[in-house]
C-alpha cells in the first residue's frame, strides 16, 4: 500500500508541530520521528514552503 499524499492544510501543522519540539530542545531527527514524518521530507516541505512564500510576495509586489 502506497504513502498517502498530505494536503497542505497537514503540511503546514505538522511544519508547526516540528517547529515547537525544536523550540523546546528536541533535535530536528527526533521531532520528525516523533510525527512520524523523514528527515528528506520535512527539508523538502520547509524548501517548497519558503518558494511559495517567495512567490506570493513576486506577485503582491507585480500588482
Amino acid at each position: 500500500m502506497g504513502q498517502r499524499r498530505q494536503k497542505p492544510e497537514e503540511i503546514v501543522a505538522k511544519l508547526r508541530q516540528i517547529d515547537v519540539l525544536v523550540s523546546q530542545g528536541r533535535s530536528v531527527a527526533e521531532a520528525v520521528r516523533s510525527i512520524g514524518v523523514t528527515q528528506f521530507t520535512y527539508y523538502r516541505w520547509r524548501k517548497e514552503r519558503a518558494l511559495s512564500a517567495i512567490g506570493l510576495r513576486t506577485m503582491a509586489s507585480a500588482v
